[in-house]
């Protein structure tokens, strides 16, 4: 799962979303220098990630990408379960995905000096190109792995993910809808348990 997912699957918890946010950023038990709710956050991300890796549905995406991208298979299948969650955004919330993406990125400006410094460094690109609102378009999708691609300095072609995205669109919405049905119980479950 990508940011918007992440994001989500916080709950309501402004502490949580952080953490859950910028958890990527966070190795080992670096997590600890945080106060508790942020913990939790980073800690619910790395459930949420153990959990995708694991599920059988993504892996049957990742699959469909291993031969063309390798290990950035995951990351790429990732980015495409942000743009269906995106793209179905009324299945999973009463609130607009414009409103959910400017509550959160007022979030995040708001506590810009709770953020790690590569968080702070990408976060003005992401409001200012508005990512969160954005991977519902196909074009959004595309931006993020042509960025994605950069950062590999070229290395791992994301950029070219779109073909397969489009042409096994079906099958990658049908696993992302089984996957994020079990994430959104994984998260509540640990929310309410930590």
């Amino acid at each position: 799962m990508n940011f918007l997912a992440h994001i989500y699957l916080s709950g309501n918890n402004p502490c949580v979303i952080i953490g859950n946010f910028m958890a990527d950023s966070i190795k080992g038990r670096q997590y600890k220098a945080f106060d508790k709710n942020i913990q939790k956050g980073i800690l619910l991300h790395r459930q949420i990630d153990t959990s995708t890796d694991a599920h059988p549905n993504f892996k049957s995406s990742t699959k469909r990408l291993h031969a063309n991208y390798g290990h950035y298979s995951g990351i790429i299948v990732d980015i495409f379960y942000d743009h269906f969650l995106a793209k179905n955004w009324k299945d999973y919330s009463s609130q607009s995905l414009s409103e959910f993406a400017d509550k959160n990125y007022r979030l995040f400006q708001k506590n810009f000096k709770r953020l790690t410094p590569q968080i702070q460094y990408m976060l003005p690109y992401m409001v200012q190109n508005n990512w969160l609102y954005n991977y519902q378009f196909i074009d959004g999708i595309s931006d993020t792995l042509n960025g994605m691609n950069r950062r590999t300095k070229g290395k791992s072609g994301m950029h070219q993910a779109t073909r397969e995205l489009m042409a096994h669109y079906d099958a990658f919405e049908a696993d992302f809808k089984l996957v994020f049905k079990d994430l959104m119980l994984v998260s509540k479950d640990f929310i309410l348990e930590f």
